[in-house]
């Protein structure tokens, strides 16, 4: 059961995820003082001399919004230390550099106003920092001081902010829960702020079964956050941390962009399976969203104009056998058959619902067509053979109560189990040869 607090993030199913930092002005990515093998002191002089001067949140709260979007994270700080607010705890930080501005404050501000719920990623890592690399068995006396440092800003963002809805931690590897003690901050965290949402990144402990060296627990955070992959997590809710361009996180000279329709399937599959997509932009050094991201963003806020009530509060909807066709959702007693690939017919057929239908709408134009269904069967005929939309077209079907599968259709058929198999042919009718006769 979810609890009343955290509904809203079951519902929203969209939201942005922005990494953007002193990285930005190098253009190659959020980790290129690492990757890059940087200079440190450089990098740091550069950092300190980075000053967005076109940085304008509530542009970035109005996209957001116009994509459909419900909530948005801000990178307070990545992996390479420097801070994007006025912390009390290091000079290392946008306010007390160049920019003299505490971009955390302006984006909460802004994006709390355009009616979004907000998130703060913090990064655990400190590349700065010798200890972080060290860790605590060469060095535990200084590691005692960073973590004190991590458990400190973590405190001052959830003191000195407001309310938060996410807090979205990164860059526990490779230390442990213990190493880190993630369970005495995480009751620091809800002492502060009791309904906030705690992501499961903040180091493996011993109990935990997770990818090694990815620190995304099972056993510690409110939601889990597959990356780069859209797997859903039956334990717990999820969203899928997801870039628009092909790979990198920050703002990347000559990147490629993902189209519209790859996007949106993003969000679909991700609804589709019971989960969010957390869709990431980089913005550029001088802090204006990439024009491609902006005009992607306007065609799917378009799309969801209309067909929004398939995703928002959607619940997975692996209902029938769709996967020619598309994907699906439920809410209620609706299944939203989302076609991916529209193939000019002008009916769709769809097998192993076992609920009785009362009626089929083409949401894209409002228009109620025609349904037949025999059994678990059903035909949906009077469709448009060019599809309605340059995405993806969707039909409701309205029925008695909420959607169920037939028998045969829970688990599909390719799941491993031959007496299945065998019944569907029952069902069905035997192979036959050739001819047509029957097989023996």
């Amino acid at each position: 059961m979810i609890p009343d607090a955290w509904r809203w993030f079951d519902e929203a199913r969209f939201g942005l995820f922005i990494h953007w930092g002193a990285y930005a002005a190098i253009g190659r990515g959020e980790q290129s003082l690492f990757r890059d093998h940087l200079d440190q002191a450089a990098y740091a002089e550069a950092a300190c001399r980075w000053n967005p001067t076109r940085f304008e949140p509530r542009r970035w709260a109005e996209v957001a919004a116009g994509a459909g979007m419900r909530y948005a994270i801000l990178t307070s700080r990545h992996h390479d230390g420097f801070c994007l607010w006025d912390s009390q705890h290091t000079d290392y930080s946008t306010a007390r550099q160049a920019a003299r501005r505490d971009f955390v404050r302006e984006y909460l501000e802004a994006f709390r106003a355009a009616g979004l719920r907000v998130g703060l990623y913090y990064s655990l890592a400190d590349w700065r920092i010798p200890a972080y690399w060290d860790g605590p068995d060469r060095d535990p006396e200084g590691w005692e001081v960073f973590r004190q440092y991590v458990h400190d800003q973590v405190r001052e963002l959830l003191t000195d902010y407001g309310h938060l809805d996410v807090i979205w931690f990164d860059g526990a590897w490779p230390h442990s829960q213990e190493d880190w003690q993630s369970a005495r901050l995480v009751e620091t965290i809800r002492s502060l702020q009791p309904h906030i949402l705690i992501n499961n990144r903040l180091g493996l402990s011993e109990d935990d079964t997770a990818e090694e060296g990815v620190g995304r627990s099972r056993t510690l955070g409110d939601f889990g956050t597959p990356e780069h992959q859209i797997v859903a997590d039956p334990e717990r809710m999820w969203e899928s941390c997801q870039v628009s361009t092909w790979r990198l996180w920050g703002y990347t000279i000559g990147e490629r962009w993902r189209p519209a329709d790859v996007l949106l399937d993003m969000l679909v599959e991700s609804a589709s399976k019971g989960g969010n997509l957390l869709l990431n932009v980089g913005p550029t050094a001088d802090g204006e969203l990439p024009a491609e991201f902006v005009a992607q963003m306007a065609q799917i806020g378009r799309w969801m104009e209309r067909h929004g009530e398939a995703i928002y509060g959607s619940a997975a909807g692996d209902v029938t056998e769709f996967i020619t066709y598309g994907r699906q959702t439920r809410v209620g007693n609706n299944l939203y058959l989302i076609v991916r690939f529209w193939d000019r017919r002008g009916e769709v057929r769809v097998a192993g619902l076992a609920t009785p239908v009362r009626r089929a709408v083409l949401l894209t134009t409002g228009e109620e067509v025609p349904v037949n269904q025999v059994g678990d069967v059903v035909t949906i005929t009077g469709l448009p053979h060019e599809p309605p939309t340059d995405l993806f077209p969707v039909i409701r079907l309205e029925c008695d109560e909420p959607p169920q599968a037939a028998p045969w259709a829970v688990d599909r058929l390719w799941q491993g189990d031959p007496a299945r198999m065998t019944d569907w042919a029952a069902l069905r009718g035997r192979s036959v040869w050739a001819d047509g006769r029957p097989r023996p």
